[in-house]
């Protein structure tokens, strides 16, 4: 057979070949004519990652450190553990001082995240499946609902506590420490202070002993951050009146000033929501804003990630990633920023007009945590779906608000009741006083 030769390779070129693609996020050279933002993303280094997983229970099987029992439960009342066999009870660790994590904000560069924050795979799977190392057989657990099951034969109770790819195991949990019936009891006492222009249905309906212990997801973010704003300051001068009678107008001269600020601030243990239906605060269809009304949580006393606590109650899955939540940090922390600047702007009595602002997160540490709220909700037949009402307390605090559908004619007679009232006195006032 006669040699056959195969002409030389040549590089690829034109649209689409290696040379067209990006570099690496942090490998130069970056082509400069990008626009700026483009340019910083590509430059940025990769986040740097601190890994919580449990490795210790990876295999689903939390054992009692005495006498080696998986039945395993969350002591009411406690950030306890308690085995129901033996009935030792042990704390789980402060994520706080295990990680280091109420540490060097002051310092912090770039994104620290946490292993349980990281991004969230579409193609993961729901259904978890573990090798019950009690007896041999398989147990599956749906993580959409729940992260602890029963070996149906020998009774083994196994938990997801492997850090997997869909959002369900954060890296730290907040125990409840509100009990049921104290839940219930700050429901039933919110209702009834409302009752007298609740809907008459609701009243009806209304059974608190309803009420779900539920672990929502949250972002837990350090931030060391700088902010500027300048905007236009005033300062009366004079106030005068011009006109007479019902044409009579009030004005005002002042002086007007350049207004710069620069603060440097950080922040600790900011908490958002990380599920993107509790984020949706759309009051026309919910009234997912309630559970923002309860905060703060004692964020500093969560530990370390472990399925048992979640035994009894319910929990969601986290389904936004960091890059998905930074739009609202940086909100957040704008907010913040006026608000520190607030106290230097006071001699500017007629106000001062923000026109720029600027914000630049110098660092920021992303840590997925779970939150314990006990929840009752409610829904209000209407047009376009209707109303989901929730009534939520704070299960480490006590804090409760809520929204209880009123009827609307009620809320009517009594605000022109009120103002009957008020216009009487009003009068009685100036027959007096002439």
């Amino acid at each position: 057979m006669a040699d056959t030769e195969f002409p030389q390779s040549r590089p690829v070129a034109g649209p689409g070949s290696p040379r067209d693609v990006p570099p690496p996020p942090g490998h130069p050279p970056v082509d400069q004519s990008l626009p700026e933002a483009i340019r910083q993303e590509l430059e940025a280094p990769d986040p740097a990652i601190i890994d919580t997983a449990a490795s210790e229970l990876s295999d689903g099987i939390n054992r009692c450190p005495k006498c080696g029992s998986t039945d395993i439960r969350h002591k009411p009342g406690s950030d306890s553990l308690v085995c129901l066999y033996c009935r030792h009870e042990w704390d789980g660790t402060r994520v706080e001082e295990l990680f280091g994590l109420g540490e060097g904000i002051d310092d912090l560069q770039g994104t620290v995240i946490a292993s349980g924050a990281s991004d969230i795979a579409a193609d993961a799977a729901a259904l978890m499946t573990f090798k019950c190392s009690g007896c041999g057989a398989e147990v599956t657990i749906n993580t959409e609902n729940a992260m602890t099951a029963r070996c149906h034969w020998c009774r083994h109770t196994l938990g997801v506590n492997e850090q997997i790819a869909n959002g369900a195991v954060p890296d730290a949990v907040l125990p409840f420490r509100i009990k049921k019936e104290d839940a219930v009891a700050r429901i039933r006492q919110f209702v009834d202070k409302r009752r007298l222009f609740a809907l008459k249905a609701f009243k009806a309906e209304f059974t608190p002993e309803n009420v779900i212990g539920v672990y929502l997801p949250y972002m837990i973010v350090d931030g060391n951050v700088s902010v500027e704003v300048a905007g236009k300051g005033e300062i009366k001068t004079r106030e005068y009146t011009r006109g007479s009678d019902k044409n009579k107008q009030t004005y005002y001269d002042a002086d007007i000033y350049q207004v710069e600020r620069q603060v440097d601030f950080t922040v600790d243990d900011l908490p958002l929501e990380s599920s993107r239906e509790r984020g949706n605060l759309d009051t026309r269809a919910n009234t997912n804003n309630i559970i923002n009304t309860i905060l703060p949580f004692d964020t500093k006393n969560a530990v370390k990630w472990n399925a048992s606590y979640l035994s009894g109650f319910t929990s969601e899955k986290r389904d936004s990633n960091v890059e998905h939540l930074r739009p609202r940090l940086e909100d957040q922390l704008l907010s913040i920023g006026r608000a520190q600047v607030e106290n230097s702007v006071r001699r500017y009595d007629r106000g001062v007009r923000w026109e720029e602002e600027k914000l630049d997160v110098h660092g920021s540490r992303w840590v997925s945590m779970y939150l314990p709220v006990w929840l009752y909700s409610y829904h209000q037949p209407g047009a376009n779906g209707g109303m989901l009402h929730y009534i939520a307390v704070n299960a480490r605090t006590g804090e409760t608000m809520g929204s209880v559908p009123v009827q609307q004619w009620k809320l009517l007679l009594a605000a022109l009741t009120v103002g009957t009232i008020l216009e009487t006195i009003a009068i009685a006032i100036l027959v007096n006083f002439s």
